[in-house]
């Protein structure tokens, strides 16, 4: 399995942080928030990371050079913002014939990500990607995603104001090889600014299950959901843990 860490974003809501930090660079708990990711990764034996970089692109460049797993990652730097899709279309040749997990690196999750793995690995022959929600507090602001009994997609509802339920995509999913030929490729020649979660996604309703988290995860969007993840974390030994591997 590869990995595809986007890590572009100016995270324009987290200033004044991030007038001088990349958004992915956050820190939660004393650690940045890609910390959290490539070790998460490692975990999962992933060795084929691609990351984005845009905005403060030589800080993210400074911390891999010095991280144990700068030979396991490949930095793509993208002049100008092309969007999430916009991203996957252009780096389409280092993912679309592998199984990937997708991921917005300015999220903090501590969840046990080999059960996400094993689930999509035991999906229904006709599940072709698995993507991660997490129960919230303020559905308006959040894409809500609705499922049937057996965890799989139904229905998409992008930050309305009255969603019919209170579970959000993590933004976080993992990929078949076909959901490049199958959603993204459509969208060739037309995929600048173009948002995933907005306009490939929904193409994906009965084709894609969910996988809920099973500890703390949080869109790292805000000044607000900042403070309370780095609340969270300080108190927490399973982030020494993680960080660690004791």
């Amino acid at each position: 399995m590869k990995a595809i860490l986007l890590a572009a974003g100016l995270g324009t809501r987290l200033r004044p942080i991030t007038d001088s930090v990349p958004k992915c660079l956050v820190p939660v708990g004393g650690q940045p928030l890609m910390t959290y990711w490539l070790k998460t990764l490692e975990g999962l034996g992933v060795e084929d990371i691609l990351i984005n970089l845009h905005y403060l692109a030589h800080q993210v460049r400074d911390y891999i050079e010095q991280s144990p797993y700068k030979d396991n990652v490949t930095l793509v730097h993208e002049p100008e913002l092309i969007g999430t899709a916009g991203t996957l279309i252009a780096q389409r040749e280092f993912w679309q014939d592998s199984t990937t997990i997708v991921i917005h690196a300015d999220n903090f999750c501590l969840s046990d990500l080999k059960s996400m793995v094993k689930k999509h690995q035991m999906r229904q022959s006709n599940i072709e990607a698995t993507l991660l929600v997490f129960p919230t507090d303020n559905p308006q602001s959040c894409g809500i995603v609705e499922k049937n009994e057996q965890d799989v997609v139904t229905a998409f509802h992008e930050k309305v104001v009255s969603p019919p339920g209170n579970l959000a995509s993590g933004a976080v999913a993992i990929f078949e090889p076909n959901v490049y030929k199958s959603y993204f490729a459509q969208f060739e020649g037309a995929s600048i600014g173009l948002d995933m979660s907005k306009s490939v996604l929904p193409l994906m309703v009965k084709h894609m299950q969910t996988w809920e988290v099973n500890n703390y995860y949080a869109d790292i969007g805000t000044l607000h959901t900042l403070n309370k993840a780095n609340t969270y974390a300080s108190n927490k030994r399973e982030v020494v843990r993680l960080i660690n591997h004791d």
